[in-house]
Parts: structure tokens; C-alpha cells; sequence
């Protein structure tokens, strides 16, 4: 009976040093992914035509020129459709009245 006892405890003790560490480790894992991969599905997410400022219409463009604007034919805000091939903004984009009154970024 000693021995049985004995056993019970060597495999509780590996239970509780080993095992349930593992477990808690591995569920940690398993929710950061998650978190991440949400994360990462926000980041991609492109906002829709209702959400961008209608630049066209506060710079009274016309057809013609609404037709061959970027800002109009891309998901993206006018600012972030017109960038150079650098990635930077463009000048007239930094003082323009669209981007001055567009919405803050929330990062909540």
C-alpha cells in the first residue's frame, strides 16, 4: 500500500511540475494566435467607399476629373490613394482641407 501511495505522489508531483505548466502554456499560445490573427484581419481590412471622405465633392470636381482622380476610384482615403512611390504624402495633400478635417485614427 506504501508503495501504491509512493506512486500517487511521484505522479502528482509530475502533474503538477510539468504537466499543468504545458497546458497553461499551450493555451496561452493558442489565444495569442487568435489574437493575432484578429489583429492581423483588422489591419487588412480596407475601409469602404461610405467610410473615406468624399473629397470629389468637397473640391467640387467634376465628372471628368472625379473619373481619373485615384481618391475616387480607390477604397482608400484621397490622401492615402494619391501617395508617391515612396510611400510618403504628397505636399498639396498636407494642406488640403479633406485630410485637415478627416477623422483621427482610433487605435481603441
Amino acid at each position: 500500500m506504501n508503495n501504491i501511495a509512493n506512486v500517487i505522489v511521484i505522479l502528482l508531483g509530475i502533474a503538477v511540475r510539468l504537466i499543468i505548466p504545458i497546458l497553461v502554456t499551450v493555451l496561452a499560445v493558442y489565444f495569442l494566435r487568435k489574437l493575432d490573427a484578429a489583429w492581423q484581419a483588422e489591419g487588412r481590412k480596407v475601409p469602404t467607399k461610405a467610410e473615406k471622405p468624399a473629397c470629389w465633392e468637397t473640391m467640387n470636381c467634376s465628372p471628368a476629373r472625379q473619373k481619373d482622380c485615384p481618391g475616387y476610384n480607390s477604397p482608400l482615403p484621397c490622401w492615402q490613394a494619391r501617395r508617391t512611390s515612396s510611400g510618403y504624402l504628397r505636399e498639396e495633400c498636407l494642406g488640403c482641407k479633406v485630410f485637415l478635417k478627416a477623422p483621427a485614427v482610433s487605435i481603441a
